[in-house]
């Protein structure tokens, strides 16, 4: 990484930008960059590997440009279950019918169609819901046999070649990881992504299972989109790095009242764990063809803040639509303005998790403490896992987090947590090295000024993960 100053963000919740047809140049990227963007996501359900490899090495060469940690979220497919064509192309079903599913290759018609998933078969019972093309239709199953189901349809309309399938009734026997996410894997893995968005969990070994194959290359981020995830909700965040509420398929599989309670019952226990947590989907819909939000919108955008998300992220916005700068522009403006509101402050205070029982939990727990009591303009943290900036982190601080690491791995990995300016920084040997290099962090970055003080923490022995046990407060000279 270069030695010339970060771009320093003005608030603390990140944003993530997916990229696409809409965000593919260089020109594009650092334009959204430049307006807020954090993270950029890639959406391994479109696109091919020399696609993605062109974006990734834009991203690498936009962060050698600007002197910034950028994260990279490779969101892997997951299994997606659809429907098979039919001869028309489309039918229509009336509510009232009798409508087949069932295994047969054969193009389908107003009576039947298949469903090339002898999983769901398997799974369905009487009275199993199954939801077509992202909810619009739902049928209830009558009848069950060994190759086909026979269903009602309570919720009727058109319906088109390979349309999804969701399920929300039961757990299907099917892992998070396809052939294709496994091939994806392998390409990510080697171009150095941040983040993994494994789709469509339902237990905890679809996490272990993504996670033994990263081995540690990159953070695995859980997207929750089943009702069964929510049911596993502690054993799965027990197994994931970070996690995303993922607000799309949750919401056609989940109740539509729902969805909110299960955002804040998400965020509630990831930030009790200090796990990073993103907020997703449907944010700013409507800038994907207009220039500015509803005001609907504005306030979903507030509400994950409000809520203490880390990061919120854009989809469609920024990867298809029109607007895509605009869209993170909003974004920026809108979480600045929360972040500025006393009530959020009182809010994110009232709503701080005890420190576990731990001295690396205990000292960032005091950091925020004393950052608060003399007033320090930030609190740098040095680490090499990135362990001691997630703790400070969950304290929520009033002041800026300057994560300070020898890794650059660990410094893109921070670019989706709250509060934390990551920067680059040589390995220290010494606590006079560690004070003077936080003085200077803090004092190149805009943070302090001379005379002011920041708060210190660090682990002793230097570079050891794990050892955060040291706490100073020093004057920027």
């Amino acid at each position: 990484m270069p030695s010339r100053p970060p771009l320093r963000r003005r608030r603390r919740t990140k944003i993530i930008a997916t990229l696409g047809p809409a965000s593919s140049s260089a020109e594009v990227i650092e334009r959204l960059f430049r307006a807020g963007a954090d993270v950029f996501r890639l959406n391994f359900s479109h696109g091919t590997h020399e696609d993605h490899a062109a974006r990734i090495a834009t991203i690498r060469a936009l962060e050698e440009k600007v002197g910034r940690p950028i994260g990279i979220l490779a969101d892997v497919q997951g299994p997606k279950l659809r429907v098979g064509k039919f001869q028309a192309g489309r039918v229509q079903l009336q509510t009232g019918q009798n409508f087949r599913l069932d295994l047969s290759p054969t193009p389908g018609d107003v009576r039947r169609v298949q469903l090339p998933h002898p999983e769901i078969i398997a799974a369905a019972g009487i009275g199993t819901t199954l939801l077509l093309d992202d909810g619009k239709l739902r049928l209830r199953v009558t009848h069950k046999r060994e190759d086909h189901l026979e269903t009602q349809v309570v919720v009727g309309g058109p319906l088109s070649d390979r349309k999804g399938v969701n399920v929300p009734d039961v757990v299907l026997p099917i892992p998070a990881l396809t052939e294709k996410d496994r091939a994806d894997l392998d390409f990510v893995l080697e171009q150095g992504v941040e983040y993994i968005g494994l789709s469509f969990v339902q237990r905890a070994e679809d996490v272990v299972e993504a996670k033994a194959i990263a081995a540690g290359r990159a953070w695995i981020m859980v997207k929750m989109e089943k009702p069964q995830a929510v049911e596993n909700l502690d054993a799965i965040l027990a197994e994931a790095d970070c996690v995303m509420v993922a607000r799309g398929d949750l919401g056609v599989e989940c109740p539509p009242e729902e969805v909110p309670l299960i955002q804040k019952q998400i965020v509630r226990a990831a930030r009790l764990l200090g796990k990073p947590v993103v907020v997703a989907t449907q944010m700013l819909e409507s800038m994907i063809t207009a220039p500015s939000p509803t005001r609907a919108e504005a306030q979903d955008v507030a509400t994950a803040v409000f809520d203490g998300a880390d990061c919120v992220m854009l989809s469609a916005e920024t990867a298809a639509g029109q607007f895509p700068f605009e869209a993170v522009n909003i974004m920026d403006r809108i979480i600045a303005r929360v972040e500025e509101d006393p009530d959020w402050r009182r809010l994110t205070d009232a709503n701080r998790p005890a420190p576990e029982r731990n001295s690396a939990s205990a000292i960032a727990a005091a950091a925020r403490q004393v950052a608060q009591t003399i007033d320090a303009e930030a609190i740098a943290t040095f680490t090499s896992t990135g362990s001691t900036m997630l703790r400070v982190a969950r304290e929520r601080p009033s002041c800026p987090i300057i994560g300070l690491t020898a890794s650059l791995q660990t410094a893109r990995r921070m670019a989706v947590v709250w509060g934390v300016h990551p920067m680059m920084s040589v390995e220290l040997h010494s606590m006079t090295d560690m004070v003077a290099k936080a003085i200077r962090a803090a004092s190149q970055e805009g943070f302090a000024k001379s005379g002011d003080e920041v708060v210190v923490t660090a682990g002793v022995p230097f570079g050891t993960p794990g050892t955060t046990n040291a706490l100073r407060v020093a004057i920027v000279k």
